[in-house]
């Protein structure tokens, strides 16, 4: 445990009988949350209304900075008091009520207290998002908040509140913000159309935005990541379960569960969440989904194995840095990192992590609790797991806990958006991430990348349009195509596509592209995975087929994980079409046996003890692993990938 962290929040001692995994208990989980309160209300203004929070300000502002410290806050004392039955040893719900009367007297005032105005995204959006934070942390202390405020600071919050019914959220998840808002306002008598229509507006969105398999886009393009966990799906089934709903439950409900068959597979075997899309500062609310499954019965895990992920995940964090010496989150993952943030992160940004606290609402006593602790889900056999809804390929190994998602669908384009170079995000342009792994900055050499390189511009891939999925016992494949854009030159090449596929088995990679219409005078490049060459990590990128050429390249900005990383790197020349076959592996098992080097092989070679064989007939590959004399087949058709194995 990071001494400053146990000593700052006076973490109680860890109980291995309960908990063998992790040693976290209820207990721990009220100390963090009261170490995380009394830190940040440090920073409070006289009236309590804004929580201004030490750092740089979003591009929000300072002010709108300090109601998101305020309303952050309050989803974790709202959590901490309602899951104690009211019990509020700290008088943390005083000083929100204070807040409240101070934040609502004259809002849009220039002044220390005075909370921004709601408006549109577009205009002054960002009161929006802290709006449902506050509705729902005073949803959940009603009877020992709201129901005693007088009715002139409830009338107050509730105008302020109906700025986010009656202005226009961004595109996506924000909808459920007046969802949210209004949910509450219908809960203390005080409902009508306008609250109606907004929970219908997002019900209708919700709607169309489920894809399958338990995951949602974030709006109405292909972006799939931890929002369908701490946003999604904890919105409208939390205002369910609160409101008694059994119907609005019931189908919530059984998405979120279905949601948890593959999402409860993509925290590692240290506690870790995938390092995987944007607002990654938010960290420890990845476990935000599997709380709620075990607080309202909707999930396929355990008791134990519930809880094994998500106090894995918040001490994963504790025990890394994310809470400084003054008790307070920083921006960034472990500790500060600039590159994992988006330019809307401000001091209390990472606040949001308050939605892990949602686990407290199983009170002391419930099987989340009372169970002893299980293996999480990638502490079992490996497993290879395709999520098609997503285009997602999930990899875990059981020796070293590592998860691997290889991303063959979701990516951060709007429909009505170009593609452009400029643009490409890092935390999901990939073709691969984990959870011991980050990928490297727009600045350095991108990790796991396929790129064509013309007139001295290498390609960016920006919308990725899924080709199929699948998985069988111990293996499973995931295909798509991009266009590739370039930021110098021509932003794109006439006919020029390429296709990518990756086979999972064990701990192994196989990876497959074929790019089309090539000019003459392009190369295409493959890298592999980002890691610090003297960590524990190994990262390998051998050419099968096509390859001409193998270096390893370095990265000096790092990752959120290691401040200097190396990543290994296959290049060639192409002309027209080419198929082209790499193997590749991370790996933190010191017993695991790697090829030696990167090499070309000759058709029909024999490689080493991992693959025997690769056969490249036109547009067929088939690769026989050494292992078992298993084959998989991979024929690219005319937009189309089919894989067999067997």
């Amino acid at each position: 445990m990071n001494a400053s962290a146990g000593d700052l929040f006076g973490l109680p001692p860890e109980d291995r009988t309960s908990s063998p995994y992790t040693g976290y208990t209820r207990a721990h989980w009220e100390a963090a949350a009261d170490g995380l309160l009394e830190a940040a209300w440090k920073w409070a203004t006289p009236g309590g209304a804004r929580l201004d929070l030490p750092g740089p300000p979003s591009h929000s502002g300072v002010r709108s900075d300090g109601l998101e410290g305020y309303a952050r806050t309050f989803l974790a004392a709202g959590f901490r008091v309602a899951g104690a039955g009211g019990k509020d040893p700290n008088g943390l719900l005083k000083r929100y009520a204070d807040g409240l009367d101070a934040g609502t007297r004259t809002p849009g005032r220039d002044d220390a207290e005075s909370w921004p105005l709601i408006l549109d995204h577009h205009v002054q959006g960002q009161p929006m998002v802290e709006s449902a934070s506050v509705a729902l942390g005073l949803r959940l202390t009603r009877p020992w908040l709201w129901d005693r405020l007088t009715s002139g600071v409830q009338d107050r919050a509730e105008q302020w509140l109906r700025g986010a019914l009656r202005h226009v959220p961004a595109g996506n998840n924000w909808y459920l913000f007046p969802y949210t808002v209004a949910g509450f306002l219908e809960s203390v008598g005080r409902g009508d159309a306008e609250t109606a229509r907004a929970r219908e507006r997002a019900s209708e969105l919700l709607e169309h935005w489920y894809r399958g398999d338990g995951w949602y886009a974030d709006g109405d393009g292909r972006a799939f990541d931890h929002y369908n966990g701490w946003a999604l799906h904890l919105y409208p089934l939390l205002d369910a379960h609160l409101a008694g709903d059994e119907k609005e439950s019931a189908l919530h409900g059984a998405r979120l569960r279905e949601h948890l068959e593959s999402f409860s597979l993509m925290f590692g075997g240290d506690g870790a969440p995938l390092h995987f899309g944007r607002s990654l500062t938010y960290r420890f609310a990845a476990g935000a989904g599997v709380g709620l499954g075990a607080v309202t019965g909707h999930t396929p895990l355990t008791p134990g194995a519930s809880r094994r992920v998500v106090s894995g995940s918040l001490r994963y964090f504790l025990e890394r840095g994310a809470v400084g010496n003054d008790g307070l989150l920083s921006l960034g993952w472990h500790g500060p990192h600039a590159a994992t943030l988006q330019t809307y992160s401000g001091p209390a940004s990472p606040y949001w992590a308050s939605k892990a606290f949602v686990a407290l609402l199983a009170p002391d006593g419930h099987p989340l609790w009372a169970s002893p602790e299980e293996a999480a889900p990638s502490e079992g056999p490996d497993r290879v797991l395709s999520v098609p809804a997503a285009g997602f390929l999930v990899q875990s190994t059981g020796a070293d806990g590592l998860v691997r998602l290889h991303n063959h669908g979701s990516d951060h384009v709007r429909p009505d958006e170009g593609e452009s170079a400029a643009d490409e995000d890092p935390h999901y342009a990939r073709l691969a991430y984990s959870t011991v792994t980050g990928p490297t900055s727009a600045a350095n050499t991108a990790d796991n990348h396929l790129s064509v390189t013309v007139g001295g511009a290498r390609s960016a891939r920006r919308r990725i349009r899924p080709l199929g999925s699948g998985h069988g016992d111990g293996w499973g494949w995931a295909a798509s195509w991009h266009l590739p854009v370039f930021p110098a030159g021509p932003t794109t090449v006439p006919g020029l596509r390429v296709e990518s596929v990756t086979v999972a088995r064990g701990r192994h990679e196989l990876r497959v592209h074929r790019v089309l219409g090539a000019p003459d005078g392009a190369r295409a490049e493959l890298t592999g995975w980002a890691t610090d060459p003297d960590g524990p990590l190994r990262s390998l990128l051998r050419g099968l087929h096509g390859w001409q050429a193998s270096e390893s390249v370095r990265a000096p900005q790092g990752t959120a994980f290691a401040r200097w990383v190396t990543v290994p790197r296959l290049g060639t020349e192409v002309t027209g079409a080419a198929v082209l076959v790499a193997l590749a592996c991370l790996t933190a098992d010191p017993e695991a046996a790697l090829p030696d080097e990167a090499v070309d092989a000759t058709v029909d070679g024999v490689l080493d003890d991992v693959v025997d064989r690769v056969e490249v007939a036109g547009d067929t590959v088939t690769v026989r692993w050494a292992e078992d004399g298993t084959r998989t087949r991979i024929a690219f058709g005319r937009g189309t990938v089919t894989v067999d194995h067997g």
